[in-house]
């Protein structure tokens, strides 16, 4: 699962870089255009960055996987691979409303899928240490409240949905402590 999960992500930010357009103007100034472009994908190289750095720490303390565990899994997967689309779409329109919006819907429904994933390994029997290490996982729930908020947001300011976001990616950059505790 891990090494399957690995090649999506891999192809996730290949696609992601692929949308990136040269200017046609040789001068620097030809680089300010793509700067919405370039923030964006800045933005969601991380959040990709940060899902694999979690998903490789949540699947070296998993003792066991089953079929919901998998199923879960490429549920995740399925969520980030919109992240391409939505981040072209994003940084092509300069962050307004609904791109922002729908960026935000892409994080929460990945951050979901990603807290249903854990609960499918929890269920799955021999987990024990993933239990133990993860307790009641306080950092997960506050994000999906945060991009539900910054959704809404969006209508009404997008850069207040865009600081939502980057600030839920800086709780996250660190890897998650508690599981480090616990292999450690």
């Amino acid at each position: 699962m891990e090494a399957f999960s690995d090649g999506v992500i891999a192809i996730i930010i290949t696609i992601m870089v692929l949308e990136l357009r040269a200017p046609h103007d040789e001068s620097l100034a030809g680089l300010r255009p793509l700067l919405p472009v370039f923030g964006s994908y800045v933005m969601s190289f991380i959040y990709v960055g940060i899902y694999w750095n979690n998903h490789h720490h949540l699947l070296h303390v998993t003792e066991h996987i089953d079929g919901r565990a998998l199923w879960a899994n490429l549920h995740l997967l399925f969520w980030l691979s919109l992240v391409p689309f939505v981040t072209a779409w994003m940084g092509e329109n300069h962050f307004s409303e609904w791109p922002v919006a729908l960026y935000g819907s892409v994080l929460l429904l990945a951050g979901i899928a990603y807290y249903i994933l854990v609960r499918a390994l929890l269920a799955a029997p021999g987990n024990e240490l993933l239990a133990s290490a993860l307790g009641s996982d306080f950092k997960g729930k506050i994000s999906l409240v945060i991009y539900a908020l910054g959704i809404s947001l969006a209508f009404v300011r997008s850069w207040l949905a865009l600081a939502l976001y980057i600030f839920v990616a800086l709780m996250w950059l660190i890897p998650d402590r508690r599981i480090e505790r616990k292999i450690s």
